[in-house]
């Protein structure tokens, strides 16, 4: 049966996305071969409500069983070419539909994730049209990626062609529910690929949804699976799965380390892995604006309340300027408040569960041994996922506080002598995800873009930058936060294979 709602008296009722909120019916069963069904495994988890503490619905922990069926259906589909036989422009229009079932259905996708992990209501939903245009992009870049031709004698014809992979695992974290999912899917599906998506524990309801609006899209029976599970569990066995040949992760970069086990335990399945990161955002003494400056670096690192893979945590200012913006950083952390998720104009909400609200707590705690707090933020929830905003200036780039990854509104300032100083901190860490530079000047902003370890980097000239006009771009982390092309095209490319064709024609 489905899972339904929590009575209306579990949720505060204060504005009308709260009401909506509270009328939403809760479907947790998996979604296998074109429908949804009931599990066969008596193992289940809870999905709670961080805001409030509301249990919200016990789902099925998804089993060998549930496993081997979603496995066996996405094989079926692929196997048969229902999907990846299709012309790219038959893909790419019933990926527009699925696309348009998103828009039409975002309210009811941010409101569940927020229900589930806490994200503010506005931003979630806005944040669900977001990934729907990300899939319109994909959509519109298929007929893009063909096979290309090489060069060759008249009497022979060779080709670079690109395969998709077969079976794609998706395995996906709870602090972007929805783009996370919809970014790894909607680009294995667009090269040809069936899916078997298993999303966090901590926020499944929605993600399992987008199955729903897949097959009203058009999306062919078994190419797209949907299984609710623990990761420790359901991902367990679809890692070792020996019938999934491509695996795609995001999450911690614990998670990423045993994965590659199982691969390698399993049968060498492909991983495409976007793990942990502590980026640096790097000012430069040219930028002015410092108030503008400030409010920047400072969203860098409580963006989604820090809950972000490429949170700016580790702020690094020039000597000439550290004096002078430092007063403007603390004054925004200290404006900065943790409100109602259901309010329209919150902008920061409790963290998605206790336990990693305990551990930010951890290292807020531990940060007073290794720098000084300067500012902190307000909370008036009192609730125990509620951690403020704190902004710490530390001395030592090597200490715990500027070298492990939090996971909530905490941020670091360093200082730096000279451009070689600023790379050196910011390459000082296990981690290579993404990096921001501050700065007017063109030629130092390409001299430290270049030798920064990371997969993703942007350098600003301005605070109030207009809308580049770009949608997707292609980056691969490196070190200890992953690995595999993400985003763009090349990004979707990493879904298929390569494969060198030659016909020897006379």
């Amino acid at each position: 049966m489905a899972e339904r709602a929590p009575k209306a008296a579990e949720i505060p009722v204060g504005d009308t996305l709260a009401q909506r909120a509270a009328r939403l019916e809760l479907d947790g069963r998996a979604f296998i071969g074109g429908k949804r069904r009931a599990a066969e495994s008596d193992a289940r988890f809870d999905v709670i409500n961080p805001a409030t503490d509301a249990h919200l619905a016990s789902l099925p922990d998804s089993g060998a069983r549930e496993v081997d069926e979603a496995v066996a259906s996405a094989r079926a589909a692929f196997a048969d070419g229902r999907w990846r036989s299709l012309a790219p422009s038959a893909r790419a229009k019933i990926l527009q539909r699925f696309a348009a079932r998103i828009v039409e259905d975002a309210e009811t996708l941010g409101l569940l994730d927020t229900l589930q992990m806490g994200k503010p209501a506005a931003q979630a939903i806005a944040g669900v049209r977001e990934a729907a245009e990300g899939l319109e992009v994909a959509a519109a870049q298929i007929e893009t990626l063909g096979d290309q031709i090489v060069p060759s004698a008249p009497g022979a014809l060779f080709m670079q062609a690109r395969r998709p992979r077969g079976v794609v695992a998706a395995i996906t974290a709870w602090n972007y529910p929805v783009q996370i999912a919809l970014a790894k899917v909607g680009a294995a599906l667009a090269m040809g690929n069936s899916v078997v998506l298993k999303p966090s524990e901590i926020a499944p309801l929605a993600c399992l949804r987008l199955a729903d609006l897949a097959a009203e899209a058009g999306v062919p029976d078994g190419v797209f699976n949907a299984l609710p599970g623990t990761g420790r569990h359901t991902g367990r066995l679809l890692a070792l799965h020996k019938d999934v040949d491509c695996l795609t992760f995001v999450g911690s970069t614990a998670t990423g380390q045993v994965l590659m086990q199982y691969a390698g335990q399993s049968n060498m399945k492909a991983l495409l892995l976007e793990c942990g990161g502590k980026s640096p955002q790097i000012v430069f003494d040219d930028m002015g604006d410092p108030e503008g400056l400030a409010a920047a670096l400072v969203g860098g690192f409580v963006a989604n309340s820090g809950q972000i893979c490429v949170s700016g945590s580790r702020i690094l200012l020039a000597d000439s300027v550290y004096d002078r913006v430092l007063p403007y950083l603390a004054a925004e952390v200290e404006r900065l408040a943790i409100g109602d998720p259901m309010a329209e104009d919150t902008a920061l909400a409790p963290l998605a569960t206790t336990a990693q609200a305990d551990k930010v707590r951890g290292f807020i705690e531990s940060g007073c041994d290794a720098g000084r707090c300067v500012a902190t933020g307000q909370d008036a929830t009192g609730l125990d996922t509620a951690v403020a905003p704190h902004l710490f200036v530390v001395k030592d780039p090597d200490c715990r506080m500027a070298q492990e990854e939090i996971f909530g509104p905490v941020g670091a300032v360093l200082r730096f002598s000279g451009p070689e100083d600023a790379i050196r901190i910011a390459n000082a860490t296990r981690y290579g995800l993404s990096a921001t530079v501050w700065t007017r000047d063109i030629a130092l902003a390409h001299r430290v873009t270049r030798e920064l370890d990371a997969g993703f980097v942007f350098a600003h000239a301005t605070t109030r930058p207009s809308d580049p006009g770009v949608r997707s771009l292609s980056g691969e982390p490196c070190r200890m936060s992953g690995f595999g092309i993400d985003g763009g095209a090349l990004g979707m490319l990493s879904y298929t294979r390569l494969q060198a064709v030659g016909y020897l024609l006379g």
